[in-house]
């Protein structure tokens, strides 16, 4: 069995899409309707934008949700999907390339979740910190531990690495407390705010009304769901998930297992970059495992 999988924010890239652009008719069509969708020429910012420009919340999630799901396309009959998930934002791409939303609906729901979390992250100074090699269970008892400041387990990307979010404040003591217990790596993540926390839940309610307003049909194979890590194929339960996804920590540790567990053999990445990968031949390196990106 084939479980395609799609990343989430970070796998941008300078020039991204530009040779599909260039030799896909599919692609010509599905970029120049983005750019009439978003109000802006999105295209543009992706074939020739700097680095800084792509950086940009509302501007990464997007990009990265179009060059997934018009891979997706331009792969035509090839594409046959036993599950499928997406790491964050790239449960977006699963479930357009799922059937389950339109890739216009799509669109639209990645374009209004991005800036809704950029303005989350106006209100306090927040982020992200990867930690290496400490055990899961002890960095979530640490951020337990902090008050007031908030700081929670934000991404269990594979058993070495965990990523926690919260106030900068936040991280700063539970860094402390974990360098002291033993840890020997804590990288802080070029992001603009704490995403997959309780700082998220403005933008949370912003999106929760888009969602209701957007079409969800039956997907033609099972999404596994960043929140519970289970396949889903009931809509409404995959609605309250997307939903809850942006307070609730992205469990793809645990989603990759369920999946090998459920059948999967193979593991294709469709998308820009190889991070994912990379995560999961950290879970199980036995796993045979290919990226399409171009």
């Amino acid at each position: 069995m084939t479980a395609y999988v799609f990343p989430g924010q970070g796998a941008q890239y300078t020039g991204m899409g530009l040779p599909l652009y260039k030799g896909n008719p599919i692609a010509k069509r599905m970029f120049e309707q983005a750019n009439d969708i978003l109000g802006f020429n999105i295209a543009d910012i992706m074939f020739y934008g700097s680095a800084d420009d792509l950086k940009q919340t509302k501007v990464t999630q997007p990009a990265i949700y179009l060059h997934s799901v018009i891979l997706v396309a331009c792969m035509g009959q090839q594409f046959q999907p036993h599950m499928v998930a997406g790491h964050s934002l790239g449960e977006f791409s699963a479930l357009t390339a799922n059937q389950c939303i339109s890739f216009e609906d799509g669109l639209r729901l990645v374009a209004q979740r991005a800036q809704a979390m950029q303005l989350a992250c106006e209100d306090k100074a927040t982020g992200m910190a990867a930690v290496i090699n400490t055990d899961s269970r002890i960095i979530a008892d640490v951020c337990n531990s902090i008050s007031p400041e908030i700081v929670v387990p934000a991404n269990y990307n594979y058993p070495g690495q965990t990523v926690i979010s919260g106030s900068l404040a936040g991280i700063a003591q539970a860094t402390e407390q974990l360098m002291a217990m033993g840890a020997k790596k804590i990288i802080p993540l070029k992001v603009s705010g704490a995403f997959h926390s309780p700082y998220m839940k403005q933008a949370q309610a912003s999106l929760a009304a888009a969602i209701e307003h957007t079409t969800f049909r039956q997907p033609c194979c099972p999404v596994y769901q960043n929140c519970t890590a289970r396949p889903s194929v009931d809509t409404e339960e995959i609605k309250a998930n997307l939903i809850a996804q942006l307070t609730s920590p992205v469990q793809w540790t645990q989603s990759v297992q369920n999946m090998i567990h459920n059948g999967a053999r193979n593991f294709v990445e469709v998308g820009p970059g190889e991070v994912l990968k990379g995560l999961i031949k950290r879970i199980d390196p036995s796993i045979d495992i290919s990226n399409i990106s171009e």
